[in-house]
């Protein structure tokens, strides 16, 4: 049997910690289909993938989060763009070389992590954490320590199965206003969470795994949340984007190579626009400023 790519929330209610678990593996190999990405960047970009959608799923909003890691290395930008819908997409720039032995810091060079919240409605946040610890997870423990969030812990798997790439995570994390006894039991429940293997975040039901990692304590299941792959790119967008530039550089694009060709990096998606394309664009958009 198929496992769909899920997000489950599930609660510790005698401990005042709350978790979730979600399996992206459907939503990665997509993400990855139309891009030729050296392994290390198919791991960083699952690892990205997997706590983009724990993070989400930590915030009560409405709207947009990406997370990003960005540096002087060969591989310039990682990124990942969700969303409260758990509609994902994701891309990395790359310039040099990557091998197959690179870590994290190989890759990045001297970096620094962001992660942009944009709600619907309301102020868009930003934080910042420097790339200090040798893993993604350990990046992002940082994080939350340092916007003195309250106390979360991330555990992120990637790897194959069945001869395709596979990722998951989970994510515990104290309810506000928990007692300070709390974080005690918050590192009894590391201690069980992080002897979750890969091949069991990729295969087993909710249910299984929970018992598995928690079957002396008592867990509330909630209903799962589907993710999937989603790009937001279309013809309209790039059409707007193209009537931005100045009248000399449409031109000159359209006198070399006799239309513009404009490649989504999220999806790889291609959008051709030739003159005649471009002289309706513009015509539109004087008609919307009359």
């Amino acid at each position: 049997m198929t496992k769909h790519d899920q997000l489950h929330r599930f609660l510790f209610a005698s401990h005042s910690v709350r978790g979730e678990l979600v399996s992206v593996s459907e939503t990665y190999q997509r993400m990855l289909e139309n891009h030729h990405f050296p392994q290390p960047v198919q791991q960083l970009l699952g690892e990205l993938l997997v706590a983009t959608s724990l993070l989400t799923a930590t915030l009560k909003f409405n709207g947009d989060i990406t997370v990003q890691i960005q540096g002087d290395g060969p591989v310039k930008l990682a990124v990942i763009n969700g969303n409260n819908l758990q509609q994902m997409r994701g891309t990395a720039r790359i310039d040099g070389e990557v091998n197959a032995a690179s870590s994290l810091h190989d890759m990045i060079g001297n970096g620094y992590m962001v992660i942009t919240v944009t709600p619907t409605e309301g102020e868009r946040y930003q934080g910042v954490v420097a790339l200090e610890g040798n893993t993604l997870a350990e990046c992002l423990d940082a994080y939350f320590k340092q916007s003195e969030q309250l106390p979360t812990r991330l555990f992120i798997r990637t790897g194959m199965q069945d001869g395709k790439i596979a990722a998951g995570g989970m994510l515990l994390q104290i309810l506000p206003g928990a007692k300070e006894s709390s974080e005690d039991v918050l590192d009894h429940l590391v201690q069980l969470t992080a002897t979750i293997k890969g091949e069991e975040l990729f295969t087993l039901d909710a249910k299984e795994i929970l018992h598995r990692l928690y079957h002396e304590e008592d867990v509330t299941l909630y209903e799962p949340q589907q993710v999937e792959f989603r790009c937001t790119c279309s013809q309209q967008r790039c059409a707007d984007t193209l009537v931005t530039l100045s009248e000399s550089d449409l031109q000159e694009i359209l006198h070399n190579d006799g239309k513009i060709d404009m490649q989504c990096e999220f999806c790889g998606m291609h959008y051709v626009f030739d003159e005649k394309d471009i002289n309706e664009i513009k015509t539109a958009k004087t008609e919307r400023l009359h």
